[in-house]
Parts: C-alpha cells; structure tokens; sequence
C-alpha cells in the first residue's frame, strides 16, 4: 500500500471516529437533560418544547451518524475502489479533447454524487422535518428546487469550470495563482448578484408592509448608518417552519431579509433587535472579515493543489490511473475535508466571535432584553437544544450554544447597567 495511501486512510478513520464520539456525546449530554428545562429557561420555554428539542436534537444526530458512515464508504468507494478511474476512462473513451472531457468528468461525478444523496434529503425533508412540523415543502416545490439547482450548475459551473480548467492548462506551474484571482472575481460578482438574480429563483421577496415596523426599522438603519436595496420578507414558509433572518449583498446590492414565520411570531421591538444583531455583522466588517479569511484559505489551497498535481502519488494514492488537471482538482476537493475536519473548532470559534460581537452591537443599538426574548422564541420554534454537549458545540456550531449566548448578553446588560450608575 502507498504512503499516501495509508495517510488518507488514517485520517479518514481518525475524522470518522472523532465524529462518531462527539456525536455520542451530544446525543448522551441531550438525552440526560431532556426531563428538565435549564433553570435559565424555565420561565420561556414549557417542558413540552424543551423534549421537542431534545428529541428532535437526538434524531437529527442519529440520522447523522447513517450519513456519515454512507458518505465516507461512498468516499473510498470513489476514489480508492476506482471509480472516479472508471468514470474517467468512461468519458475518456468518447474522444473529446482534455477541456470538454475534464468538464463533463466534473460535472457528471457531481450529478451522481448528487443523486446519491437524494434519498437522504427526501427523508430528512419528508419524514423528520414532517415528524416534528417543520416540513412545508410539497414534492412539487421539491423537484422544482432540484431542477433549478442542476440547471445552474449546468449555467453557471460549467463554465467556471471551464475557465479553470482551460487556466490550468495554459498557464504553466502559476496556474494556481490565475485560478485563484479568477475565482475571487466570480465570488464577489455571485456575493453581488445572489440577492437580486439568483435567490428569487428559488424564494418570493416581498417588501415589508408593515409601515410601523417599516418606520422602526428605518429609524434603526438610519441610526447605524445602513444604506440598502430595502426590507425584504421572503415566504420560507413555503419550505419550513424555521425563521430566521439575515442581510445579503454589498454594495448599493445590500438586503435586509427577513423569513416570514419571523416576522409572524416576534413582536416588532423583537424584530428590531434581531435586526440589530445583523447590523453588527454589517458595522463591525464581519462580512469583510470572513471574506478575506476564504480568499486566504482558497489561496493556500489552491497553492497546494498547484503542487500535489505534480505528483504522481497524489493520484494513484487516490486509486486514480491517469493524472490530468480535472482529475487533480477533483481529489483534492473530495480529500481535502478528510484533512482539514480538525481545523472545524478554530474556524467555529471564529464564527462565534463574530456572534458574540454582533449581540454586543445588539444590546448598544437596541433593547438587549428584548434580543433575548427574541433568541429565546427563536430556539423554541426552531426546537433548537438549550443543552448541547461543549464540546460537539466547540467542534460544529457557528452560534454559541444558548445558555451561553443568553448568559453572554445578559453580562452586557449589566455592565451597561453598572456604567451607568457610575
């Protein structure tokens, strides 16, 4: 057996094994506090709802668990079983030059990984959402929705891929360099163009109509200073019971949005002050931030990538016959997460921070108490666990975990309190 080949192994197995532990955790420190609500809690959340979340928590682990141990044999069976080698010879085999061979090498490997995971969003979608009365989507809306996203990738990843791959045979032992700057262009125009081209595809986004909420939210942006396309209310409930809410775009592009199961069951001062948790994010850059962060991560790896398609044992240590740019790119984005999945805590802890920081703006902008009341309706219907395991919290969620957050803003309160005594 290759050397490379007993490191992707190792690490796949380590990965897999570390998951598989913080998910026993998880589902052990959720099921041991399922009988009684945090003390924090008790008061807003009813015991019912907090064995909804609990429950709901457990059976989207277990469900997580199938998937997990199905994706990576469905892994070794890609690469080191051959059949990304098959797949190639396949399209090898029709005679087409390197360009349209590696796209359509490219784009029907995605296909078949694709379609090799639908049974499981059918029965995330259609049996577990249903179970707990978040499922809104119909079959229709759902093969609509699946139409729609192949058609863009023929659209829009075609070409892109194209154009990659076309750079990397042309552009000599830089290409890595090309791809990348070609690649941030395409981020930002997609960044730009997703709120106003490519979301109403799949969504309805309807000005707010609410001219007292309109007029709050407006005193609001003026305060902090934020400039946009407008207020927008999306019909998520079209999909799901989840609310939510975010601001997309930059530029003269920016939009406030708003999921309509949010807006229905938040009062308006609720509704500001969530808003004013997403402003944070806006004036504190962390957009910005988190941009720059990707751009820096894709150029390291795309550096790498520059270097490993040199090497013959990247690919036959991959269970691959015949090297190629396609086939390079193609293993490094299937190996790739095999390696970096213990880099998830450092990149969580950065999403964190910026979560911390934008509930500080919250409380400096807004009515702090009226945050919590909103996150604390939010966990409720999203059923959302008030008691996650820290250290699968540490490893997965971009959020703090609840009793953290809520104890977080609570400190910020106190201390505005303090200060202003003093």
């Amino acid at each position: 057996m290759e050397t490379f080949t007993t490191l992707f192994i190792a690490a796949l197995l380590a990965s897999v094994l570390v998951q598989l532990w913080l998910d026993r955790r998880q589902q052990a420190h959720v099921s041991a506090h399922r009988k009684q609500v945090p003390p924090a809690f008790s008061s807003r959340v009813a015991l019912d709802e907090h064995h909804k979340a609990a429950d709901y928590t457990v059976t989207n682990i277990r469900f997580g668990i199938i998937q997990l141990v199905y994706g990576s044999v469905l892994l070794l069976a890609w690469t080191l079983g051959g059949g990304l080698d098959w797949l190639d010879q396949s399209w090898r085999s029709f005679g087409f030059g390197p360009l349209s061979t590696g796209v359509g090498f490219m784009l029907s490997a995605m296909l078949i990984m694709g379609l090799l995971d639908l049974p499981f969003d059918l029965y995330h979608t259609f049996v577990i959402e249903e179970r707990f009365g978040f499922n809104r989507t119909t079959p229709g809306v759902f093969v609509t929705d699946l139409v729609k996203q192949v058609l863009l990738m023929l659209a829009i990843g075609a070409p892109m891929l194209a154009v990659a791959l076309w750079i990397m045979g042309v552009s000599g032992d830089l290409w890595w360099l090309y791809v990348w700057l070609v690649w941030m262009g395409f981020t930002l125009v997609m960044f730009w163009a997703y709120p106003a081209v490519i979301a109403p595809l799949f969504n309805k986004f309807s000005p707010l109509e609410n001219e007292t909420l309109e007029a709050r939210i407006q005193a609001l942006l003026d305060k902090c200073g934020f400039r946009s396309k407008g207020i927008f209310v999306m019909d998520g409930s079209k999909r799901s019971g989840h609310g939510n809410a975010y601001f997309t775009g930059f530029g003269r592009n920016k939009r406030i949005v708003f999921f309509d199961t949010l807006v229905d069951s938040l009062e308006p001062e609720e509704i500001e002050a969530v808003l004013a948790h997403e402003l944070g994010h806006f004036k504190l850059k962390h957009i910005q931030k988190r941009l720059a962060s990707m751009a820096a991560l894709s150029l390291a790896g795309l550096a790498l990538l520059g270097w490993l398609a040199g090497q013959g044992w990247f690919y036959s240590g991959l269970g691959v016959s015949l090297p190629s740019d396609y086939m390079a790119l193609m293993l490094f984005m299937m190996a790739a997460p095999v390696f970096t999945f213990f880099l998830h805590p450092l990149l969580a802890r950065l999403s964190r921070k910026h979560e911390f920081e934008a509930d500080a703006y919250a409380v400096t902008q807004s009515s702090g108490h009226d945050l919590v009341t909103a996150l604390v309706k939010m966990y409720r219907e999203n059923a959302s666990t008030l008691t996650p395991d820290p250290l699968y919290s540490a490893f997965h969620d971009s959020h703090p975990p609840a009793p953290v957050r809520i104890s977080h803003i609570s400190g910020r309160l106190q201390e505005a309190t303090t200060g202003g005594a003093l």
